[in-house]
């Protein structure tokens, strides 16, 4: 039998559209908005400091330091209990000082970490689309990086105040010393977290940025230090105190020596030499953390983002 020969083309019978039911369904739950969202980056960014919730080498420098920049503090407490001293080896405000090669480290190696992965992968419209702006993103980035510092500054602090508790020293010199002592680290979280992540979100290569915020701490301090060692030679005591506004540990040195009473760790103990200094330090800190957010929201403005 011949096959049937296919109908004309005008005789066809038209297409059918159908539509499958594949069962997507409309989502009806909470909507949990822009809050919610700016909580969870703060707190993975926190997180990722630490190398929480994140392969097993991410954690390793995070902690390493972390175990660094207390070991002084429990040597200290194991002395100052077993000897019966009368008070501690290093008060509380210049042990920032005395470790700040640590906290150095720690900013350059958790602030690439922070925005310029996000950079590099081009993953920051994705936070974008959801309901957060820019200056969501940058304020939770920023608080995230800052209460690392804090906890990084903080916890050796802590351990000191609790062994002299138990080496029975006067409580209110310590509790005094104490709350000095984390006034001044907040500032110094503050300080190094918006420098850290200004210098950091200029380049998406993780690299670069970790030896640029080295660079930037290393340089300004080296280069104060010398002349202040110059300055010291011939006894030029009050240009000692102003060079101090030139580094960012210095500022932090130079704001405490002259609002909390500490020792300076400037040349001869040479802090700011008058009020007019003392009040320029707190200007000088103040002016670079509001100007790292301010560039830092400028910045994610030109990666295209509003």
């Amino acid at each position: 039998m011949a096959p049937l020969a296919p109908p004309p083309p005008g005789d066809r019978p038209a297409p059918t559209d159908v539509i499958h039911n594949i069962g997507y369904r409309k989502y009806e739950g909470p909507r949990l908005g822009r809050g919610y969202a700016r909580v969870s980056l703060f707190s993975q960014s926190l997180r990722g400091a630490y190398g929480l919730g994140r392969s097993a080498k991410s954690k390793v420098l995070p902690m390493i330091l972390l175990g660094v920049i207390c070991a002084p503090a429990l040597i200290m407490v194991a002395v100052a209990v077993f000897t019966h001293m009368d008070k501690l080896p290093v008060a509380y405000t210049r042990y920032p000082v005395v470790l700040q090669a640590v906290i150095t480290l720690f900013v350059a190696s958790q602030a690439p970490q922070s925005v310029s992965r996000d950079l590099r992968f081009k993953t920051t419209p994705l936070y974008f689309s959801r309901p957060i702006e820019r200056v969501d993103y940058v304020a939770a980035k920023y608080a995230a990086l800052a209460t690392a510092l804090f906890m990084l500054t903080a916890l050796p602090l802590l351990i000191l105040y609790v062994g002299a508790l138990l080496a029975k020293l006067d409580f209110t010199d310590q509790t005094a010393g104490f709350a000095k002592g984390l006034l001044s680290v907040l500032l110094l979280s503050l300080l190094f977290a918006g420098i850290g992540l200004v210098i950091s979100a200029v380049t998406p290569r993780r690299g670069f940025g970790v030896a640029a915020v080295i660079a930037l701490f290393v340089i300004t301090y080296g280069a104060v230090s010398s002349v202040q060692g110059v300055a010291s030679a011939q006894e030029k005591y009050h240009v000692i105190g102003w060079l101090g506004l030139f580094s960012p540990i210095t500022l932090i040195d130079g704001f405490q020596t002259w609002f909390l009473g500490a020792t300076s760790a400037f040349p001869d103990a040479a802090g700011p030499p008058d009020a007019a200094a003392g009040f320029a330090y707190l200007l000088v800190i103040l002016v670079l953390v509001a100007g790292s957010f301010g560039l830092l929201m400028r910045r994610y403005r030109k990666v295209g983002l509003s």
